[in-house]
C-alpha cells in the first residue's frame, strides 16, 4: 500500500497543499507549530475519518473557512484508490473512486495507517479509556463493521445511563431495563468478541518482535481485562447469557449509583514484561519498548488481515528512541512499509540506515 499524492484544503493551518511521492521513506522537516503533524495527521484521518489527536472534527477545519477536503491517490495490489473526504459543521462526505460512501464504514479501511507519536506511551501507562481507543481504532481499520457495532453501543450505553439516573432520581420501577440490557449485550458481546481475538493476534506477534527488540532478554505478555473474563473463550451465544447474568447481578449496585457497571466499556488491557506489571513496576525503557513493539505488532497484524502492509506514520519519536530501538525500527520498517518522519532536524535521524528518501520542509502550512 503507497500513499502516491496527498491534497489538502483548508485543513489545521494548510490554506492549499499537494504533495507527491514515490519514495518508501518520506521525512518532513521543520521548526515546531510549522504544520509537521498536521501533514501527518491528514493521513491518518483520511485512514480512520477521525483524528488521534481531538474528538472535535471543527478543530481540522482552518481558521473561518466553512470546510476542510482531504483528497488521497494510492496504490494498493489490486489496483490505485483515490480517497476523498469532506468535514463541515453540517457533518461528513466520503468517496471512494469518486463514489460517495452512504455509511463511513464503507470508507474506513480503504487505507491502512499506524501512527506512533510520543502520547503512545499513554497506551502503557495511560487511562484505560486510552488503551481502549486503541482497540476501537486499531480493530476498527480492519474490521469496519466493529464501528459500527460500537456506535451502536455507545448510544444504546448512554440511554441505559439516562434511565439508570432517572430511577435513581425518582425511586421508580425499573420495568424497562431489560429491553435495554437485551440491547445492550447483543452489541456489547459482539465487541468483546472482537477486541478478545484482536488481542490474540496482536499478543502473538508483540511477543516475537518484543524479544527480538530485547534480544530474547524480556518475554511480553498482553491480557485483556474484561469485566466477562469468566466467558471469554466461549461463543458468542454463552457470553451473551453471560453478559445478561453480570447486569442482573449487578442491577441493585447500578440503581444506587445511577451507571451502567458491567460491559466492554469498563475494559482495559494489561502488559507483563517477564511476568511484572509494565504499568506499574516497568522502566520507562520498558514502558516505550513495549509501546514500540505493539506498533510494530499492528504493522504485521495488518498485513496478516488485509493482506498488505499499512502506511507507517512517525510523529516525532525516532529522537525520542536510542540508536539500538532506533535502527531496529528503521530496518524493520524501510523494505516493506512506506513510512513518513517527523522531526525539527535531519541530524536526528540516522540516516545511514536509510536506503533511500525524500526530505520535505514545511514552513507556516506550506511545503518548500
Amino acid at each position: 500500500m503507497l500513499l502516491k499524492k496527498l491534497a489538502l484544503q483548508d485543513y489545521r493551518n494548510y490554506g492549499r497543499m499537494d504533495f507527491a511521492t514515490d519514495q518508501m521513506v518520506n521525512i518532513i522537516v521543520g521548526p515546531n507549530a510549522q504544520g509537521k503533524t498536521n501533514l501527518l495527521e491528514s493521513i491518518y484521518v483520511l485512514a480512520l475519518t477521525k483524528s488521534h489527536r481531538t474528538h472535535q472534527d471543527k478543530e481540522l477545519i482552518r481558521w473561518n473557512s466553512p470546510a476542510t477536503s482531504l483528497h488521497a491517490e494510492v496504490e494498493k495490489r489490486y489496483g490505485s484508490v483515490t480517497l476523498d473526504l469532506s468535514i463541515a459543521s453540517q457533518g461528513k462526505k466520503a468517496k471512494v473512486n469518486g463514489l460517495e460512501q452512504r455509511k463511513l464504514s464503507n470508507f474506513i479501511g480503504s487505507l491502512n495507517v499506524v501512527m506512533f507519536a510520543p502520547e503512545d506511551l499513554e497506551i502503557v501507562k495511560g487511562s484505560p479509556g486510552v488503551r481502549r481507543r486503541f482497540l476501537d481504532m486499531e480493530i476498527g481499520q480492519v474490521h469496519p463493521a466493529y464501528l459500527y457495532d460500537l456506535s451502536q453501543y455507545n448510544k444504546i450505553l448512554m440511554q441505559r445511563n439516562n434511565y439508570l439516573k432517572q430511577l435513581f432520581v425518582s425511586r421508580g420501577a425499573p420495568t424497562l431495563l431489560e429491553v435495554w440490557n437485551e440491547q445492550l449485550v447483543q452489541f456489547g458481546t459482539k465487541i468483546v468478541k472482537k477486541r478478545q481475538s484482536f488481542i490474540k493476534k496482536l499478543q502473538n506477534w508483540a511477543e516475537k518482535i518484543h524479544a527480538g527488540i530485547t534480544n530474547g532478554q524480556e518475554q511480553l505478555r498482553i491480557e485483556y481485562d474484561s469485566s466477562l473474563q469468566a466467558a471469554l473463550e466461549e461463543d458468542e451465544a454463552v457470553l451473551f447469557d453471560h453478559f445478561m447474568i453480570k447486569l442482573s447481578q449487578a442491577k441493585d449496585q447500578e440503581l444506587r449509583r445511577g451507571v451502567t457497571m458491567v460491559g466492554p466499556h469498563r475494559d482495559d488491557l494489561r502488559f507483563y514484561i517477564n511476568g511484572k506489571e509494565v504499568q506499574t513496576y516497568g522502566s520507562q525503557g520498558q514502558q516505550r519498548t513495549t509501546a514500540l513493539s505493539l506498533k510494530l505488532a499492528e504493522i504485521e497484524l495488518i498485513h496478516e488481515e488485509v493482506g498488505e502492509y499499512p502506511l507507517l506514520l512517525l510523529d516525532d519519536v525516532l529522537s525520542e528512541l536510542d540508536r539500538y530501538r532506533q535502527t531496529q525500527l528503521i530496518e524493520t520498517f524501510q523494505s516493506k512499509v512506506q513510512t513518513f518522519i517527523t522531526t525539527t532536524g535531519i541530524e536526528s535521524i540516522d540516516l545511514s540506515k536509510l536506503e533511500s528518501a525524500s526530505v520535505i520542509h514545511v514552513q507556516d502550512g506550506s511545503l518548500i
